[in-house]
């Protein structure tokens, strides 16, 4: 067993000994890659802990609860990526880096209790569906879950519509002109963000479609581009090689015309295989522009 594993162990030993003592934890089970047999954690990876309590706030509002885990060296809330609630996020001593999901008790029974949507059942999968360590479950509610869990069919992520195919595609081509416009103006911090960041999020839900459109709906995407060297087409990953900017002018208009390329090649043949109609005149007519915005930012401010 590799040292971190051994130092999350002793974290997770801790936590188990004094869940115990407290009568407003009612349950604690670990998800992610340190619960999960599939891609199991490495030396690198976190410890995602879900908490269920009747006092909530406790856990979000005050930090004097986690010293009775580890040494904190520093904490912070964030929403969770799965479902609403918060998480409160804590770096350990020796770089150990522990989320604990916070759920409130009711909310937990009515999810066991309710109908399960499909929307639902798709969170419930990506969250528990590759695995579970059951750490505490004084109400036995993490057995009932457990065996919700194994009785869904989570539906795979739809086949977007012709209109949601669209939507993206649009909202990528304005903020390709969003992008030139602001590194013409000068504000490469806010060019250099969009490119990098909201334009990659929108490439990457098209290469998740593509993968899926190429291997067929049910095939695994997994989540926010998690093992993207795994499933995403070869020619994708190389693009990508060129799709990210450094802090600089020009190296932000190349990177803005690769990632169009790129989108482009990706959405074209998403097109292709769903029978879609892709805006190939509109394309067309925002890359002119773009690169002639670029051209122009290149002849009247040389290096």
């Amino acid at each position: 067993m590799h040292q971190s594993a051994r130092s999350y162990e002793e974290l997770v030993e801790r936590l188990v000994e004094w869940a115990e003592t407290r009568p407003d934890i009612r349950a604690a089970v670990i998800v992610g890659s340190r619960g999960r047999v599939d891609h199991p954690a490495d030396e690198w990876a976190d410890l995602d802990v879900i908490l269920v309590t009747t006092d909530k706030e406790r856990y979000l509002s005050t930090t004097d609860w986690i010293g009775n885990i580890g040494n904190p060296l520093l904490t912070f809330l964030e929403p969770t990526a799965w479902g609403g609630e918060m998480e409160r996020r804590v770096l350990f001593e020796g770089m150990l880096d522990v989320d604990f999901s916070v759920v409130p008790q009711e909310s937990a029974h009515k999810l066991i209790r309710a109908g399960i949507s499909q929307q639902t059942a798709r969170q419930i999968a990506d969250t528990f569906g590759r695995g579970m360590r059951v750490l505490i479950d004084k109400d036995g509610m993490l057995e009932r879950l457990r065996a919700l869990v194994s009785s869904i069919e989570a539906p795979p992520p739809g086949q977007p519509t012709q209109d949601e195919f669209l939507e993206a595609v649009n909202d990528f081509l304005y903020h390709a002109v969003f992008t030139a416009k602001h590194l013409r103006r000068g504000e490469l911090g806010v060019a250099g963000t969009c490119c990098n960041c909201y334009m990659q999020r929108l490439l990457l839900r098209m290469i998740e479609w593509h993968a899926r459109a190429k291997h067929g709906w049910n095939y695994d995407t997994w989540f926010r581009g998690r093992f993207l060297e795994e499933w995403a087409d070869p020619y994708a990953l190389e693009g990508l090689r060129e799709a990210f900017a450094r802090y600089d002018k020009q190296d932000v208009g190349r990177a803005l015309l690769a990632t169009m390329g790129l989108f482009r090649w990706t959405a074209t043949e998403i097109a292709s295989k769903l029978g879609y109609q892709y805006p190939t005149d509109v394309d067309e007519h925002v890359s002119e522009w773009v690169r002639d915005c670029l051209l122009t930012m290149e002849t009247s401010n040389p290096r």
